[in-house]
Parts: structure tokens; C-alpha cells; sequence
């Protein structure tokens, strides 16, 4: 039996990054792992520079999801007003978006283009589990930093709000499908009207049982190394239908 904590995400629009080229900035179909994590990461307060503690969220703890509904894509074209950067040792590093606007004369900035992608009524539940003896922080106080987090959560972006609680709890259960289907959720008017997948799609990493067989193995390159310098590591993600019992 292993211990998980799950909870739900739902927005009116959301975005799961994924990898970007040039001034595309895609959007993966289900909630990544640097997206969770960040999330767990800003409820307990800890800051972006601290690459050390972010490091040792990705490597303490297993991801799954469970999609009920992916929803649908959205294409914003963007605009942005943004600073010279420089290069090599020259390179600046802001801290905000305040301070990145107000380090130059406005004259000076410089504006970029870009296509960012987003996923409409996205409805989805995450599982975390502890991948190690001794995690930094155990799922309890996971759980109670997600009920009064230290700073804002969203979606993947920070123009992507939670529109529900999460309804974080913990659940015992002898494989991610069982935990999966043991979680109870409050029902809320704003799901009602959602295109909810009949059989849900399980994504999963490897470390714990999964009480499913494998339709597919996916390469996924979302795993946080360092936030200064915009670098992810790639994890092996697994797929199957909810109804798929191993």
C-alpha cells in the first residue's frame, strides 16, 4: 500500500508548457511535472532562485494524472514589451516584471512577438507520492500548504487562475488507479457543462504500481533544472485508459 496525495485542477483556461522553439509556446494537452511541482513549490513558499529545493521536489516525488477533460486549445497571439537582455556575461537576470520594465527608459525596450497556446475548461487530478525514504517535505504538510499557500497558485501561467479548491487529500490505496477512483470531489456548477471523457486517460511515471498496463511510453522533457537558465530534464511518462486494469 502506498500513501498518495491527490488533487484537482480546473480553470477557465490553463497552460501546460511544453518545448518551445522561437516564439512558440506550446501547451501540452495534461498538467506537466515543472508545472505541478511549481505549484507545490509556490505553496510552500519557496522562491524561483531556489533552484537547490526545486531540484529536490522533482527528484522526491512521483507525478500521475488522471484527464477527465483536456479541453479545448486556445491561440493567443502576443505581444510584449521587454528589455534588451545582453549576452555572456553582460546577460541580466530580472527578478519581476516590475523591475524588467522599469530597468530602461521605455524608449529603449525592445517588443516581441509570440504565440502562446492555452487549453480551455481543462479538468484533470494529480497524485503525488514520495519517491524516497526521507522527502524534504512529507505529503501532509504537502496537503496543508496547498489549503493556505504561501504564494499565488495557477495554472501553468500566472494568467491562468484556479477557478475551484483543490480538495487536496490523502489517500491509502495498493496502486495510482485505486487512489485515483478512492478521491472525493465536491460537485460545482461550472463542471457541469464540461465534455467529460467517459474513460478518463491515466498518465504515470514509474516508482509505484499502477494497477494499469501501458498502452504507450512517451518521452516528456519537463522535469525542472534550473529556472535561471529555462533547462528541463526528460522523464519516461506512461499511458492507458482508466479502464485498462493490469
Amino acid at each position: 500500500m502506498t500513501d498518495y496525495l491527490i488533487f484537482r485542477l480546473y480553470g477557465p483556461i490553463a497552460s501546460w508548457g511544453d518545448i518551445a522553439v522561437g516564439e512558440v509556446r506550446p501547451s501540452h494537452t495534461h498538467p506537466s511535472k515543472s508545472a505541478v511541482l511549481g505549484m507545490v513549490a509556490a505553496a510552500l513558499r519557496i522562491n524561483r532562485d531556489q533552484e537547490e529545493k526545486h531540484s529536490e521536489l522533482a527528484a522526491a516525488y512521483g507525478l500521475a494524472v488522471q484527464v477527465d477533460s483536456m479541453g479545448v486549445p486556445l491561440v493567443d497571439y502576443h505581444t510584449v514589451q521587454v528589455p534588451p537582455s545582453g549576452s555572456g556575461r553582460n546577460r541580466r537576470v530580472f527578478a519581476t516584471r516590475r523591475e524588467e520594465l522599469r530597468t530602461l527608459p521605455r524608449d529603449e525596450l525592445k517588443t516581441i512577438l509570440s504565440r502562446r497556446d492555452y487549453r480551455m475548461d481543462a479538468l484533470a487530478k494529480v497524485a503525488l507520492w514520495a519517491r524516497t525514504v526521507t522527502p524534504p517535505y512529507s505529503l501532509e504538510e504537502i496537503q496543508g500548504a496547498l489549503e493556505r499557500p504561501g504564494y499565488v497558485l495557477y495554472l501553468g501561467r500566472k494568467s491562468c487562475p484556479l477557478a475551484l479548491p483543490l480538495e487536496a487529500q490523502l489517500v491509502t490505496a495498493s496502486s495510482i488507479r485505486e487512489a485515483f477512483i478512492a478521491a472525493r470531489f465536491a460537485e460545482f456548477e461550472a463542471l457541469r457543462y464540461l465534455t467529460i471523457s467517459v474513460t478518463p486517460d491515466l498518465y504515470w511515471e514509474s516508482g509505484t504500481e499502477a494497477g494499469l498496463a501501458a498502452h504507450h511510453t512517451f518521452e516528456r522533457r519537463d522535469v525542472p533544472l534550473s529556472r535561471r537558465r529555462w533547462q528541463f530534464d526528460a522523464r519516461r511518462e506512461h499511458h492507458a485508459p482508466m479502464d485498462n486494469e493490469s
